[in-house]
């Protein structure tokens, strides 16, 4: 089958047939909008008491920090679950076009979003230890994977596809990140040169005032591999990306590339479909891809 047959293929795919793979581990769900959110605050605060209640550590591999972290401080708080067994690992951070990956103190970095949203978020007689909320730096880059193994893996990694397929900063044009998919699926972390398309992107984000100002958006970025995703002990990926509330949705097309076109590199997060992964889509993007006019 040619890509164009490919694309033409999935572009078709029904709301009503979106859910069937035929991997049984790969479990696609399709639920509310407003529901996408709270199943991961949930899920992660779930996680949290539960290995808190067996006196086990708990370690989350997190993407692009945002106020959804807010909602899940505010459970730890209400509900009074001391957090020191918690590890996480934010999955990417920007970089400069030479390579320097983006400090804490800039404040555009994930990690001050983490620090802002959720580690400062938790009241402090609840919060993990500082180090313990960690993110790739130009200092640790190169021992971020062992970061990560060496406390036994993460116990949940949480994802969603960018416009490129991208899962964390998993680019599939990134020179770094060449490669047949056995050879792929066995890279570590790295800093990769961004698509063109995941800085437009990123420009119509909050952080670079949603007004396509590619300028402002670096070129590069640190990143797990997709070993790190893979090694993980359960995953959720989610799609749920509209244009500020409105129909408009540049992640409805990817996330049918994602969800039954082919397993590749070209499209990062396909991978899930090899694996044993949780999928929410939320009904904007599960609606049927047809012209308006």
């Amino acid at each position: 089958m040619s890509e164009q047959e490919i694309i033409e293929r999935v572009r078709k795919i029904k709301r009503a047939d979106l859910t069937k793979h035929r991997n049984p581990d790969f479990k696609i769900r399709i639920v509310p909008d407003d529901q996408v959110e709270w199943i991961w605050v949930a899920d992660m605060f779930q996680r949290i008491r539960q290995a808190r209640e067996a006196g086990r550590p708990i370690v989350l591999i997190l993407p692009n920090p945002s106020h959804t972290y807010r909602k899940l401080a505010c459970l730890i708080n209400r509900c009074r679950i001391p957090c020191d067994h918690l590890h996480t690992f934010n999955m990417d951070e920007y970089a400069d076009e030479k390579g320097n990956i983006a400090p804490e103190s800039w404040p555009l970095s994930f990690m001050n979003s983490t620090k802002k949203f959720l580690y400062r978020a938790i009241d402090p007689d609840l919060r993990p230890p500082e180090k313990q909320i960690q993110g790739p730096t130009t200092k640790n880059i190169r021992d971020y994977g062992k970061m990560i193994a060496d406390l036994g893996n993460a116990d949940a990694c949480y994802s969603g596809p960018g416009w490129t397929g991208h899962l964390a900063f998993i680019e599939p044009d990134a020179p770094e990140f060449q490669g047949d998919l056995k050879t792929w699926m066995k890279m570590g972390p790295r800093v990769v040169t961004l698509s063109p398309f995941t800085i437009a992107q990123n420009s119509l984000h909050g952080f670079f005032g949603m007004s396509g100002d590619l300028a402002a958006v670096p070129p590069r970025a640190a990143t797990i591999g997709p070993a790190e995703v893979i090694a993980s002990k359960y995953r959720m990926d989610f799609h749920a990306l509209t244009t500020m509330g409105t129909p408009v949705s540049w992640q409805r097309m990817v996330s049918r590339l994602v969800c039954h076109g082919p397993v590749t590199p070209r499209v990062p997060t396909s991978v899930h479909q090899l694996l044993k992964t949780d999928l929410y889509l939320s009904e904007s993007i599960a609606q049927d891809i047809e012209p308006h006019w």
